[in-house]
């Protein structure tokens, strides 16, 4: 098959959603499919290339942060889809089309669709849902919601990454709703776990955003300055400050490192050094970084909430809790810090939990669902 693929983020560019699709091309393309993904352009990053078998179109875009875009730089991405986007499906001449996004990759796989009859596949991630990210979904995006009924309809399939994220949409879209978790390769993906780290490490990995709730964490590691650890904050974003100030009133500047912004293979370069991924995040759908961090081995702490209850069994291979419960995560994560078999137990439970998210299995989903929408497109 020739697959278009549109995603407004791509690696290093965006979050989690942005690694699944190149996930999900290179897992594709290793299949034998051709894959041409359209993208924005970000900074000093090439206009074109080849990477993992997929070929990379990067359209001009507005976008001045790498982890977040607003609304003039997706409507800036809508337009340079659809004008770029005809060209190319001229000369690729794709037999599906694959949006990841309703916003924005959503308007320009429903326009060219309209355009060319050529069938799209609409993956929703929890920002795509009213209700889903407040901070997204509460705001600018109120204003287009109107419009995107028709984006969820058109689509010869809907496939959401996880149970939340389907249930919460079909209070909204009354269309049929696939479920494919997100996955990552856990043959890239090696595991070789030793003793935890003398501190143990624990990492957070995401946008410094409401939604992630990173000044929760500097809040309930405050409560544990007695025991032994350090903290690793992966990611960058207009909380990024609040945090900077919050642990220097903690008194705790000695034991956390903020790396900023940095690209895929370092994040993964922290989970070999870490022990236990802590997430008190207010909404997730599947959220990557959760996937990956199991399938490094990792102990988890996070809220009960979205995608979570797909990665983590309580009291298994980590904990779930309500994302204000202080106190709640003050224990759980004490609990792991001072008892090292109960640490160790966890960690080889996460790594058999991941493999149920093994990438071939997920790609391989996808490819079915591309299969089936491509051969009943045809008369």
């Amino acid at each position: 098959m020739k697959i278009l693929v549109v995603v407004h983020e791509y690696p290093p560019v965006g979050g989690g959603g942005g690694q699944v699709a190149k996930d999900i091309c290179a897992g594709l393309a290793q299949r034998g499919h051709a894959v041409t993904l359209l993208t924005a352009h970000y900074n000093e990053l090439p206009r074109e290339e080849i990477q993992d078998g997929v070929r990379l179109v990067r359209l001009p875009s507005l976008r001045t942060e790498p982890y977040r875009a607003g609304f003039i730089t997706m409507g800036a991405f809508v337009l340079a889809g659809l004008w770029h986007g005809r060209r190319l499906i001229r000369e690729f001449q794709p037999d599906v089309i694959h949006a990841h996004f309703a916003v924005p990759a959503g308007p320009v796989a429903w326009v060219l669709s309209r355009l060319t009859g050529i069938p799209y596949v609409l993956t929703a991630h929890l920002g795509d849902v009213p209700g889903g990210t407040p901070e997204k979904t509460d705001g600018w995006f109120h204003w287009v919601y109107p419009f995107t009924h028709a984006i969820w309809r058109r689509a010869a399939q809907v496939v959401a990454v996880s149970d939340f994220t389907r249930s919460l949409a079909r209070k909204h879209y009354p269309v049929d709703v696939q479920v494919i978790p997100n996955g990552v390769d856990l043959a890239a993906l090696p595991c070789n776990r030793g003793e935890a780290g003398n501190p143990p490490r624990i990492l957070f990995a995401g946008r410094f955003m409401q939604q992630k709730n990173p000044l929760r964490l500097v809040e309930v590691l405050a409560r544990l300055k007695h025991l032994d650890w350090t903290c690793v904050m992966v990611g960058d974003g207009p909380l990024r400050g609040g945090v900077e100030t919050a642990i220097a009133e903690a008194g705790l500047a000695s034991r956390f490192t903020l790396t900023g912004w940095i690209t895929p293979p370092e994040v993964l370069d922290w989970f070999d050094q870490s022990d236990i991924l802590f997430m008190p995040s207010r909404s997730e759908g599947l959220p990557v970084v959760g996937v990956q961090a199991i399938a490094k081995g990792l102990a988890v702490v996070c809220s009960r909430t979205g995608g979570f209850l797909d990665i983590v069994t309580d009291a298994v291979n980590g904990y779930l809790l309500d994302p204000d419960d202080i106190s709640g995560f003050a224990e759980a994560l004490a609990r792991l810090l001072t008892d090292g078999a109960r640490l160790r137990d966890f960690q080889q439970a996460s790594r058999i939990q991941a493999r149920k998210f093994d990438l071939p299995l997920i790609v391989r989903q996808y490819e079915e669902v591309f299969e089936k929408v491509v051969k009943g497109s045809k008369p």
